[in-house]
């Protein structure tokens, strides 16, 4: 999670998904940060389609409730134009 942090405040969105894309091979759960971090990322680069597929994980494991990461999809959804 620390790692897809740091790229994402570094503007380094397409390493961000690389990494996460790789925890989720390795079945490596995501937690509360990476979720946060990996949407960030959707923001920067506004890729609706990934970030709708972070949402499914997101449900899956179900960070739903959880009210920072509920802000940050609403941010999203909001600025990838959905």
């Amino acid at each position: 999670g620390a790692m897809i942090a740091g790229y994402v405040q570094h503007g380094h969105g397409d390493k961000a998904f690389k990494l996460f894309w790789q925890m989720q091979v390795k079945n490596v759960k995501p937690d509360e940060v990476t979720f946060i971090s990996i949407l960030q990322a959707c923001t920067i680069l506004t890729t609706l389609e990934q970030g709708k597929e972070v949402h499914a994980h997101i449900m899956e494991r179900g960070f739903e409730s959880d009210i920072f990461v509920g802000n940050t999809l609403v941010d999203m959804y909001v600025k990838c134009g959905s």
